[in-house]
């Protein structure tokens, strides 16, 4: 190596510590950035340069300084596949968890304003009807019990309709962000595309892509596939929603009603072909949405609005056929209690046909005016296995066991996704000590690189301006 040389090696070893600086002080910069991957210098050492013919030295001659061969991102490819996928659970889990919660709540059970209480004060109001035939005022109470009952379940179910819709939004909220993810994951496909095969460094592109992919598999589970130009596929369901610079939207389609029939997210630009959603929010919503079915495993707000319905069903079923074989205090019979419109949902639809103890048919035939028999076999309704009772009980027991479970699963499927983003963030995350002892270690590399041109600055100055000066 000629004296030349080592100003070229010494160069090489200022460049390569300037830019271990420039790194450091980029991740000391983006130390709380949200999804900032830390970097790292990648250096080579430069080979000696070879030479050959009878005047080459046979001497032993060092390598050209040091090569940097790139600026590394340090991720994780497994990790960040276990992040999406925790992530992908948790959202779905998340979605469900709270919907049910909010049902429970809406449910007010057990407490003194929910409807088992109000159908115990119904019930007895009956039972004191039954010593007070003909009553005006026990009458009263009567009626007064039924409205609020009445009143309560058409108000539980307009609350789970009112849920419904509010997820039924929500659930187009997320195809909307789904798309929009979708759509920055494709942009900077070919950004980083473009950039890479311009020899730029892509690693804060890598990071935003990273952050958008991760999102998609929450909303609905995408699955990652890297390719070799840089980009990046993601598939929902096995069909990709982003490939390359390409974006195949989703949407949500069916009907605006909770007893309108299924609905179904579908791919946008092939309309009737459904997005198989297994996991995310998406799904976790498209699980509630689902209509009633008859083996009340169909989704929880419609099988929530369904249950209602046959609670109004069986109350006034169950009343009216007790109250129709009575007698009131006029004598006439026939009478129903209870009504249900039939162009509403029954629960809506239920209402009381009685106004005064004169139109409550409590006698039994024959019995006399003041009998309180039939009141007495209403008021004892509330027994038994097909009582409104409990049907009621049976549904908010249901409830509160899905709920249990769906919470306990939701608590699982965060903590599983807080590992995972734990172990992401210890591998990737900027940690400031570390950076410090990076950024002292590459300033006194560029200090002795700079000695180093020093040194041969001195012997050249030796070799050219005072060589054969001895003796003059």
């Amino acid at each position: 190596m000629s004296t030349f040389s080592g100003l070229n090696t010494a160069f090489t070893g200022l460049t390569a510590a300037r830019t271990g600086i420039e790194v450091a002080g980029q991740n000391i910069a983006n130390a709380k950035t949200a999804g900032y991957t830390r970097q790292r210098v990648s250096l080579e050492a430069a080979q000696a340069l070879t030479a050959s013919g009878r005047l080459t030295t046979r001497l032993a001659t060092p390598g050209q300084g040091v090569t940097v061969t790139g600026i590394a991102r340090l991720g994780d490819a497994f990790l960040d596949a276990r992040v999406r996928t925790s992530f992908a659970a948790a959202g779905y889990n998340g979605v469900r968890a709270s919907a049910l919660s909010t049902l429970e709540s809406s449910l007010n059970e057990p407490g003194k304003n929910g409807i088992s209480a109000q159908l115990g004060d119904f019930w007895g109001s009956w039972g004191d009807l039954t010593n007070n035939a003909g009553d005006a005022a026990a009458g009263a109470v009567v009626i007064e019990e039924a409205g609020v009952l009445v009143s309560q379940i058409a108000a539980g179910y307009s609350a789970v309709a009112a849920q419904w819709n509010a997820t039924r939004s929500s659930a187009e909220g997320q195809a909307n962000d789904l798309n929009f993810a979708a759509s920055q994951v494709a942009a900077l496909n070919v950004l980083i595309r473009d950039t890479r095969a311009a020899g730029g460094s892509v690693n804060e592109l890598l990071d935003q892509r990273s952050q958008y992919t991760a999102q998609i598999a929450q909303i609905a589970g995408g699955t990652v596939n890297e390719r070799p130009d840089g980009t990046v596929e993601v598939l929902i369901g096995g069909n990709p929603i982003v490939s390359g610079s390409t974006v195949n939207p989703v949407k949500l389609s069916g009907t605006y009603a909770m007893d309108g029939g299924a609905l179904t997210f579908e791919w946008a630009k092939n309309p009737g072909r459904p997005v198989g959603l297994t996991s995310g929010e998406l799904a976790g919503s498209l699980s509630l949405l689902a209509p009633a079915n008859a083996t009340g495993t169909g989704g929880a707000l419609a099988e929530a609005a369904a249950s209602y319905n046959a609670l109004a069903t069986a109350l006034s079923s169950q009343v009216n056929a007790v109250h129709s074989a009575g007698f009131t205090t006029a004598g006439v019979t026939g009478l129903d209690f209870f009504a249900v419109d039939a162009t509403k949902p029954a629960a809506l639809g239920l209402s009381v046909v009685a106004q005064s103890v004169a139109d409550i048919a409590a006698a039994a035939p024959g019995a006399g005016a003041l009998d309180g028999s039939i009141a007495d076999a209403i008021a004892q309704l509330r027994h038994g296995n097909i009582s409104p009772d409990a049907h009621w009980s049976t549904f908010v027991s249901q409830v509160a066991v899905t709920t249990k479970s769906s919470l306990q699963q939701s608590a699982l499927a965060d903590l599983a996704a807080a590992g995972a983003a734990a172990a992401q963030l210890s591998s990737a995350s900027v940690d400031i000590d570390e950076e410090n002892v990076n950024l002292l270690m590459s300033q006194t590399a560029y200090q002795a690189s700079a000695r180093v041109f020093t040194a041969v600055d001195e012997m050249l100055d030796t070799l050219i301006n005072k060589t054969g000066l001895v003796g003059r």
